[in-house]
């Protein structure tokens, strides 16, 4: 039997009505219907970010406009940059040489964010528990999001603002560090986190954005990034955890490695 065509997708011609009726059974089946609208679901636990100018939608194939977009884009980086790279050396210095001083001594880092700032999140305790430029033993680091066993039972049994701050009870020990990551710093799982790290005796250091938000009140050392768009301050996270990386090998090897690349090492992470 041959399948019919399928007529090519046209960005002009708009998408289906949502419908109101119940659908009707065709074959045994309910027939396709409208998704639920986003306005109906549970509303988010805060307000979307601002967007700046360069970051709003291209409409349509227009070279300038996506130029434009880049433009900004790289400008606005450019911009957070200067000002993050003013105090990020000293603070992830700081943060190096603690972390170190946990870890060594037979501490854990757990570490857990949201989305985009889950994945820095796995990035950092996989550094950790591998190596980022220089070799060392490997040290405990666990990215709460990444169990995904434990992450859906605790979701779907108390719920996706106790998804991390169980965990941090369950497997922080006093005077470890947790690690949090959020880009607007009103995280609900992230803040409940926040509370249960205190409660159990953790260090709780934050990357966030723009200050002042709640996860940094929450925190004992803040790590801020003043920009105004979600993915700069994202991209500002992904360099404080390599300099956080490069502060602890520091540390570790006592200065005698983590300096900057080799040719050895390089051609290993090629294959990462």
């Amino acid at each position: 039997m041959t399948e019919p065509a399928r007529a090519p997708w046209n960005r002009a011609t708009p998408a289906p009505p949502p419908s109101t009726a119940t659908a009707p059974l065709l074959g045994g089946r309910r027939a396709w219907s409208a998704p639920v609208p986003l306005s109906s679901r549970r509303p988010p636990a805060s307000a979307p970010p601002e967007v700046p100018p360069h970051a709003a939608a291209v409409q349509g194939d227009d070279p300038a406009a996506l130029h434009r977009c880049t433009a900004g884009h790289c400008s606005e980086l450019a911009e957070a940059l200067r000002q993050f790279s003013a105090h990020a050396a000293a603070v992830t210095a700081e943060w190096g040489a603690e972390l170190a001083r946990v870890l060594c001594g037979g501490g854990r880092l757990l570490a857990a964010g949201n989305g985009g700032s889950a994945a820095q999140a796995q990035h950092l305790t996989a550094e950790l528990v591998g190596r980022f430029h220089d070799e060392r033993p490997g040290f405990s680091a666990l990215a709460l999001h990444a169990d995904t066993s434990a992450t859906t039972a605790i979701g779907n049994d108390y719920g996706f603002d106790e998804l991390y701050a169980r965990q941090v009870a369950a497997h922080g020990r006093p005077g470890d560090v947790l690690a949090l990551l959020s880009t607007s710093g009103r995280s609900a799982n992230l803040l409940a986190a926040a509370e249960a790290g205190h409660q159990a005796g953790l260090q709780v250091w934050a990357l966030t954005g723009p200050v002042p938000n709640p996860l940094a009140a929450r925190a004992d050392r803040v790590l801020p990034v003043g920009a105004r768009s979600t993915a700069t301050v994202q991209e500002l996270h992904l360099l404080a955890v390599h300099l956080l990386c490069a502060a602890f090998d520091t540390a570790v090897l006592g200065g005698a490695g983590a300096t900057g690349h080799d040719s050895a090492t390089d051609r290993a992470e090629e294959d990462r």
